[in-house]
């Protein structure tokens, strides 16, 4: 009775539609899917991979899915899944099928890679189950990460919003959380817009520099898979090492967290010191934290509107466009859903995040009254 409580707690005018929990014992493979909301078309969202997951963070990523695919204006609901397990694991490969294996019935969904998972686990659920996005080239895809839309739509995001309050990205310190695919693409963005990258982290720490890191000192192609490969934390010496929790303390005007959920929440809030937070990871404020930032005076831009590039970047690849065509559609996309929320919030005297979910629930709701389903 109590986990059906907590189940239907989640349940409000949107979804979710369906929360399913999956086993299977002999690779004791756990894994959760949540389908929120497939009015608008299939339900387009990543898979997590990561030990530490939990349905409710599974059903506010979909949630966050189906409000980013509803602002971005492209005809696909939101949903979300993750396999609790290391996503270094031996048999990584073997738990991507047997979960695509479970997925096969849940045609509602359209897989894509996320935190722990890449374009070659999307050939796998692609291959057993005929359906997935964020593919390697070979396979008629657009390869996210190597392209880094996602990064790149959240640094346009944040030239919307710099210009908007009277500020440039141009000589702006920015500190980065999170150095993977999408935190080096922000890196490799915001210094082509002139901005000067001072502090980044993974979990292995942090390193600062108040003059600027260097990018290329930073990562080097790995020779034997053409990804890049970071160095700083073991060979790097341009800047000072610090504890990855420092890092949101740091006296610099731009704040990209990029990678985990919940790293700010009222717990270290009070220690930021930037006049814009860039969310380009998924759900990485908490609600309180973001309320209160909103009333202190920084600018916000929420996860679902900061990085809807790699969504859709998806769909232009469903449509077989090109990575060329989904760089443009993102970049275009993205600046006029930051302008639109930005002036909504002013005109409305409420926070860019209350003016982006009621941007998303109008395209939503009115497709559910149109179609009988309110």
């Amino acid at each position: 009775m109590g986990a059906e409580t907590e189940i239907f707690g989640y349940a409000d005018d949107l979804g979710p539609e369906k929360v399913v929990h999956f086993y299977q014992p002999r690779l004791n493979l756990r894994a959760i899917l949540v389908v929120d909301n497939t009015v608008l078309g299939p339900a387009i969202g990543g898979i997590r991979m990561a030990t530490d997951v939990s349905t409710h963070e599974v059903f506010r990523l979909a949630r966050a899915m189906t409000l980013k695919n509803s602002a971005a204006g492209i005809p696909y609901g939101g949903a979300k899944s993750a396999i609790l397990s290391n996503p270094g694991a031996e048999n990584k490969d073997e738990l991507m099928r047997a979960f695509a294996h479970l997925l096969r019935p849940h045609e509602d969904y359209i897989p894509g890679p996320d935190m722990g998972t890449d374009e070659h686990s999307m050939a796998i659920v692609l291959d057993e189950i005929g359906r997935a996005v964020g593919l390697h080239r070979e396979l008629g895809g657009i390869p996210l990460d190597e392209i880094g839309v996602t990064g790149h739509g959240a640094v346009e995001a944040a030239d919307v919003a710099a210009r908007f309050i009277g500020r440039d990205l141009q000589g702006a310190t920015v500190a980065i959380e999170g150095f993977g695919a999408v935190g080096q693409a922000c890196f490799r963005a915001l210094a082509a817009k002139g901005a000067k990258v001072v502090a980044l982290s993974d979990i292995n720490g942090a390193v600062y520099n108040p003059d600027g890191l260097d990018y290329h000192a930073l990562v080097t192609v790995d020779p034997a898979t053409g990804k890049p490969r970071k160095l700083w934390n073991r060979d790097y010496a341009g800047g000072k090492r610090i504890d990855g929790a420092e890092l949101f303390g740091l006296d610099v005007d731009i704040l990209v967290p990029g990678a985990r959920p919940d790293v700010i929440t009222m717990s270290n809030v009070k220690q930021i010191r930037a006049w814009l937070v860039v969310e380009a990871a998924n759900i990485p404020v908490s609600v309180d934290a973001e309320t209160y930032l909103g009333r202190k005076g920084v600018l916000v831009i929420p996860d679902f509107i900061a990085n809807a590039g790699g969504v859709i970047s998806g769909a232009v690849e469903l449509r077989q466009g090109t990575p060329e065509e989904s760089l443009s559609v993102a970049a275009r996309q993205i600046r006029g859903n930051v302008q639109a929320m930005l002036e909504e919030a002013k005109s409305e005297g409420i926070l860019p995040r209350q003016a982006a979910e009621n941007m998303a629930r109008r395209r939503v709701l009115a497709a559910m009254k149109d179609k009988g389903w309110l």
